[in-house]
C-alpha cells in the first residue's frame, strides 16, 4: 500500500496537499515540510484522516500523483 504526507507549507491558492510518497512525485515538498500522514490504500483515505486532523486547513490531493483527490 502506498505513503502518503501532506505539505506543512500552504500553496498560492490556500491548499496543503497531499502526496503519495510511492509514486516518486517530482512536486514533492523538501523533507522538512513534509508531515507524514501514513500508508492508505488510496488518496482518498488519506485526505480524509487530513482533513480530520486538521479541520481548519483547506486540504487537497496533488495534481500529479493524488490526482483522484485533486479537487482545486
Amino acid at each position: 500500500m502506498p505513503g502518503f504526507i501532506i505539505n506543512r507549507n500552504a500553496q498560492p491558492n490556500g491548499d496543503h496537499e497531499v502526496h503519495n510518497v510511492s509514486t516518486g512525485c517530482s512536486f514533492m515538498p523538501s523533507a522538512e515540510s513534509q508531515i507524514n500522514l501514513g500508508v492508505y490504500s488510496a488518496c482518498h483515505e488519506a485526505v480524509s484522516n487530513a482533513k480530520q486532523q486538521w479541520p481548519s486547513h483547506r486540504i487537497n490531493g496533488c495534481y500529479y500523483c493524488c490526482y483522484a483527490c485533486h479537487t482545486s
